[in-house]
Parts: structure tokens; C-alpha cells; sequence
């Protein structure tokens, strides 16, 4: 088992496919997902990692995390989440994972917190049918009917269903397919709806009901430092041997104006 990802849901588009058709999908950013902690099951007593997302202004974070935040040597972070993992699997702290960690064709389990919708009733909430609509049924159409018993047990049970709060609870929607990848701008996009509004936070996890598809990168697909090669970075040498020519050339300068002087004269 490999770690998930924190991401912010960016809103709902659609996309070409190379047929023509297009497909609606979701874009998540998960540009600047970093590891900020391990936990081990030494110390802990089981193995994750915990991931940050989203850049915090350190005076809006109490002090005991901004200890945690140095003692890892990374930026204060918005949203913090853990996902548990195989020993083998641990990643290093600071790492910035790269949204090629999920691969385009695999299927993934999206959870976040639904909209809220405020109070509904049963036919809205719960798919009710409702009372029929003729049959001597006065102003009761949409009611949920009979909710409790007689004298025994005379009571209604917890967890009917009934009208109440709509939404605003934590909900995950299985098997969506990674539709595509954007490493430079940090976008994933899947296809469908995912749970939560607008640039809210939610988590990606490969799919517990699908088969692991082969190639997926183990840990995970890291972000490159972006550091030029090493052969490419000038030496000192030779940078004094380049400056060199430089300074004679701005040496002579003078001595070359005063000749010309001369010859004039």
C-alpha cells in the first residue's frame, strides 16, 4: 500500500478525447504536496506519512506547529493529512510529491466533505417515493409516512430516515479514472464529480476495489530538484579563466588611447 495525495478542488471542465468525444472532469491541484512527517512503527506504532498542501502565513500557525514545521525544515502548511503506508513505502521528509504519482487509465477513490444543502425532506434526502397523489392524500405528498410502532416498543428507532440535514458530511466516490496529468502546473484530472465545493480539500487514493495497475511509481513519482547537471554549472577555473581576458582587455585599454594620442600628435 503507497501513499495517497491531498489535493484542492478546482472545479469541473471537460475534455477531448482523440475520437472527438469529450468527457467531464474534475481538476484537483495538487501542486506542492510535500511530506512533512513519518510515522514508524518503532516510535508510533504503525507506518504513515503525513503531507502538507497549501502555503500558511506563519503567523496564523500557533507555536507547537510551527516547531513541527522546523523540525521537518519545511514551509507552514494549510492542510495537513496522513495516509497510511508499507513500511517500504515511507517517504522522505521534505519530498515533494509530483502528480505523476498517479498514472492516466487507473481508477482512484476520491473523499471529501459533501455540500451542504440545508434541511430536506425524506423524498429529497433519502429518494423517497412519496404518498400517492390522488386516493383521498390531502397535503401529504411528499411525506415519508409512518415512522414508528404501536405500543410495542412505541418508539422511533435512531437512524430513520427521515427529513433533516442534507450534505456536509464526509463522503468518498469509488472507481474514478485518471483522465490525465499536468506535472508543470501540479493538475490531475479526473473524470466525473467529486465530492466537497469549490476549493475545498480533498484526498486521492488508489482504488481499494480495482486492480493495482502495473507501472504505478513506488513510493511514489517525486518532483525533480530542477538543479542544472552538473557538467553544465561552470567551474570557478573557469569562470577566473574567462574573466581573465576580460581585465587585460580593460588593462590595455589606456595604453592604446595613449598611442593613438601619439601618432596624432
Amino acid at each position: 500500500m503507497r501513499t495517497g495525495l491531498v489535493a484542492k478542488k478546482v472545479g469541473m471542465t471537460r475534455v477531448f478525447t482523440e475520437s472527438g468525444e469529450h468527457t467531464s472532469v474534475t481538476v484537483l491541484n495538487v501542486g506542492g504536496v510535500q511530506v512533512i512527517a513519518q510515522r514508524t512503527a518503532e516510535k508510533d506504532g504503525y507506518t504513515a506519512v503525513q503531507l502538507g498542501l497549501g502555503a500558511a502565513k506563519p503567523r496564523n500557525v500557533n507555536k507547537a506547529m510551527r516547531g513541527h514545521f522546523a523540525k521537518a525544515k519545511v514551509e507552514p502548511r494549510k492542510k495537513l493529512v496522513e495516509f497510511r503506508v508499507d513500511p517500504e513505502n515511507l517517504i522522505e521528509v521534505g519530498a515533494e510529491i509530483s502528480p505523476e504519482h498517479f498514472i492516466p487509465g487507473q481508477f482512484v477513490d476520491v473523499t471529501g466533505t459533501s455540500i451542504g444543502k440545508g434541511f430536506a425532506g425524506a423524498m429529497k434526502r433519502h429518494n423517497f417515493a412519496g404518498l400517492e397523489a390522488t386516493h383521498g392524500v390531502s397535503i401529504s405528498h411528499r411525506s415519508h409516512g409512518s415512522t414508528g410502532q404501536c405500543q410495542d416498543p412505541g418508539k422511533v428507532f435512531k437512524g430513520k430516515k427521515m427529513a433533516g440535514h442534507m450534505g456536509d458530511q464526509r463522503t468518498t466516490v469509488q472507481n474514478l479514472r485518471i483522465v490525465s496529468t499536468d506535472p508543470a502546473r501540479g493538475l490531475i484530472l479526473v473524470s466525473g464529480g467529486v465530492p466537497g465545493s469549490d476549493n475545498s480539500y480533498v484526498l486521492i487514493k488508489d482504488a481499494v476495489k480495482k486492480a493495482t495497475p502495473e507501472g504505478l511509481p513506488l513510493p511514489a513519482a517525486l518532483m525533480s530538484s530542477g538543479n542544472a547537471p552538473a557538467e553544465d554549472i561552470p567551474s570557478e577555473q573557469a569562470v577566473a579563466e574567462d574573466a581573465a581576458p576580460a581585465e587585460n582587455a580593460d588593462a590595455s585599454a589606456p595604453e592604446a588611447v595613449a598611442d593613438a594620442d601619439k601618432k596624432d600628435a
